[in-house]
């Protein structure tokens, strides 16, 4: 097994891609994003057709959907991370963009609901792509570059969930099952396409031999207790990762209750967000690092996250959430920023392993973070409310945040 040490390759080793190789790995990840936003709209009204019309206990099934979509990331994560750090990277991209392709499929033929359940269990398996995405491009960009490039792969989250939802509105105005069967199309059109255009970032000679003990959700964890540095930064990563599970769990139902909000002005509001996200990350990460490095943009980021998340607790009004978006925004200097500096403590072997276990614990705080924000979220309004404070959500995100930049300041003032 070739042992995970610090980011000390040579720079001849690093490979860069071509332009429609790295095109290929951007456009993958605003594809699965892209999927995923379009069944925003549709996929909890197919529910409610399946439930005969039960609002109920379609909001019921959703969360579970949701549950499993994320329990399935945080347990295949790290598979494909190990997979991809023995058999290389192209392999795993280009099956996952194949089975969720075919996923979509059995999605658009759905005749109950368990077999949607069995579509988005695929689902989550195969979105868990993007950790493989992340350790290619870890493998190919120089360490210094690498946060611009993880801001671009931001980028693609953001344009995704611009264009899904409004793309899925349109779509399922006409059948609701036609999204699902564009997305197929996407997908497995953009597997083909990598066929023949995605080269292999990782060269035998680099791969690791990792044993299958890694290949699942503790056993991925274990290299970021035994890496040097790393579990400090993992900490603060869980942190604001729960954190960030605040807005999909509570927006829609926040905005509606504090102000009454329509569904127009909710995808407003969304679409605003993922604009402003897109830019942050595709425009500002790259420059700021150059000219302030990783630590300091890492740290600005999460000062406004905890600016941002203390804006939407507060506001008292339509504006002020509207003002709050662009700050928000600026929390996402965070990700990439972290991310480069934790592949700096991993060698290049073990990318693959590092990307997974950050995907597994995403899919923790998946699990975990809307259980807690729509308990304190539900704990918190109405006659009943222990706290009567509508924004406490928002105020505990915050205070993640703010936990998580204590922990950032503390642990890098003489390593970084």
């Amino acid at each position: 097994m070739t042992d995970a040490a610090p980011d000390s390759e040579p720079r001849e080793l690093v490979r860069g891609p071509s332009r429609a190789a790295f095109a290929f790995i951007f456009v993958t990840v605003a594809l699965d994003m892209l999927a995923l936003g379009v069944m925003v709209p549709v996929l909890p009204k197919l529910v409610v057709q399946f439930e005969g019309g039960d609002m109920s206990r379609a909001a019921t099934v959703t969360g579970v959907f949701g549950f499993v979509w994320a329990a399935m990331q945080f347990a295949f994560s790290p598979v494909l991370g190990v997979l991809s750090d023995r058999h290389g990277r192209r392999p795993v991209v280009l099956l996952s963009n194949l089975g969720l392709g075919l996923d979509y499929v059995i999605m658009a033929l759905a005749p109950s609901l368990s077999w949607l359940l069995v579509g988005r269990i695929v689902s989550g398996i195969t979105a868990a792509s993007f950790p493989t995405a992340s350790a290619y491009i870890a493998d190919v960009t120089p360490p210094e570059k690498r946060a611009a490039r993880f801001g671009m792969l931001g980028a693609a989250f953001g344009l995704g969930f611009i264009v899904g939802p409004a793309v899925g509105g349109v779509l399922g105005e006409i059948d609701l099952r036609l999204p699902f069967w564009v997305s197929a199309v996407l997908s497995l059109a953009n597997a083909a396409y990598g066929f023949f255009v995605l080269p292999e970032s990782l060269p035998p000679e680099r791969r690791s031999r990792a044993p299958w003990s890694k290949a699942n959700p503790l056993g991925s964890l274990e290299l970021l207790r035994k890496t040097p540095g790393l579990m400090v930064l993992a900490g603060a990563t869980f942190l604001y990762f729960v954190a960030h599970e605040a807005l999909p769990a509570t927006f829609v139902l926040y905005t509606d209750y504090r102000y009454g909000w329509s569904e127009r002005t909710v995808g407003l509001a969304l679409a605003t967000v993922g604009l402003s996200s897109a830019l942050v990350s595709g425009l500002l990460v790259g420059p700021l690092v150059k000219r302030v490095g990783e630590r300091a943009t890492l740290i600005v980021g999460l000062v406004f996250g905890a600016v941002a998340f203390a804006v939407f607790g507060l506001a008292t009004t339509t504006a002020w959430i509207f003002a709050g978006i662009p700050v928000d925004a600026l929390f996402g200097l965070t990700g990439p920023a972290m991310q480069a500096l934790m592949t700096h403590t991993t060698g290049p072997s073990a990318q693959g392993q590092l990307q997974g276990a950050l995907g597994s614990m995403r899919g923790i705080t998946g699990m975990i973070g809307p259980l807690v924000f729509t308990q304190v979220f539900a704990k918190s309004i109405g006659r009943a409310a222990l706290l009567p404070l509508p924004g406490a959500t928002y105020l505990l995100a915050g205070a993640f945040v703010a936990a998580s930049l204590l922990i950032v300041l503390a642990a890098t003032r003489r390593t970084i």
